[in-house]
């Protein structure tokens, strides 16, 4: 199985304010908006060098979205900042009726999804946002896995026509992915081959997965591991070509089974191929106080969990 190296731990949200900065530098449309949290979302570099492409509208997301709404129309490309749970729940009527409604060239860009939020709880820890944006007709939902693709994501979606949501989060995780690395919207990309068991993962679930592909690959397992960083629009091709060969899939992500990309593939698999799955997901519940690691754990959110999914599920087949 192909080996894959951490690079260094770093966080998603880094990789965001990196790829910002760097279409600052290349992209004279890119503006960007933020909700009072420019440390948090890194945007430092973008206003350092673009000021005036810069709009700190405060603790107002909802007036936030309106005004990217507005800016789209002269042309300009917004990229709007705050956490995931304000950038959705607080103002999902904003997003649908002014954004996705006319197929605005707004990009949502969320960071501090997940229980990986850690300490400041479950009213932070969004984990239902990703079934609230695929559903909007036309919205593209991207969740990369580490640093480089989130930069490399970040730069993609500014030359995609259209509203985007971009999910990414705080803690420093895995750095594993290329520095070069192309990001294609809506296109897998398939880490280690496998004839047994298929595991898709997306967020920061993915380096979970390929640790737990090594631990199997030790008891004789050989799981192929793909890393879905566009839930919408799903690579479907990939999944199916995949499951043909392995006849079982596990799933695994940062975010509620209800609505997430566990769901997503189990409506491929049920209108293609019906295989057998099983989710590594949280289970319709909220998130809770404390350290990234422990609520990874408590939720069943890494290696462990999906070593135990991929050994539950082959006995399935």
């Amino acid at each position: 199985m192909k080996k894959h190296i951490d690079q260094g731990k770093n966080d998603t949200r880094s990789g965001f304010g990196a790829g910002l900065a760097e279409l600052g530098r290349t992209n004279p449309n890119v503006v960007a908006l933020c909700a009072d949290l420019i440390g948090s979302l890194k945007m430092d570099k973008f206003i350092e060098e673009n000021p005036e492409r810069f709009f700190q509208i405060g603790i107002a997301e909802a007036n936030m979205m309106c005004i990217a709404a507005g800016l789209t129309i002269g042309g300009k490309i917004p990229f709007t900042g705050t956490f995931a749970a304000f950038s959705t729940g607080r103002v999902y009527d904003q997003i649908r009726q002014s954004i996705a409604y006319s197929g605005k060239n707004v990009k949502i860009c969320a960071s501090h999804a997940g229980v990986t939020l850690g300490e400041d709880g479950a009213t932070h820890q969004i984990l239902e946002d990703i079934g609230l944006m695929k559903m909007l007709p036309g919205m593209v939902v991207i969740n990369p896995c580490d640093y480089n693709q989130t930069k490399a994501a970040t730069i993609a979606i500014a030359d995609y026509d259209g509203p985007v949501y971009l999910r990414f989060g705080r803690p420093k995780v895995a750095n594993f992915t290329p520095v070069d690395q192309k990001f294609e919207i809506g296109k897998a990309v398939q880490l280690t081959e496998g004839t047994d068991v298929t595991i898709v993962a997306t967020g920061h679930l993915v380096w979970e997965a390929l640790q737990a592909a090594e631990q199997l690959e030790a008891d004789g397992i050989r799981a192929e591991v793909i890393n879905i960083h566009t839930i919408k629009p799903l690579d479907d091709a990939a999944i199916l070509k995949s499951v043909a060969k392995t006849g079982c899939i596990v799933t695994a992500e940062e975010h509620n089974f209800l609505g997430g990309l566990g769901e997503s593939i189990a409506r491929v698999l049920a209108l293609n191929t019906p295989t057998p799955q099983e989710f590594i997901a949280t289970n319709d519940t909220f998130g809770e106080s404390g350290t990234p690691a422990q609520l990874m754990d408590k939720y069943g959110l890494n290696d462990k969990a999906i070593v135990a999914a991929v050994k539950k599920v082959m006995k399935r087949q």
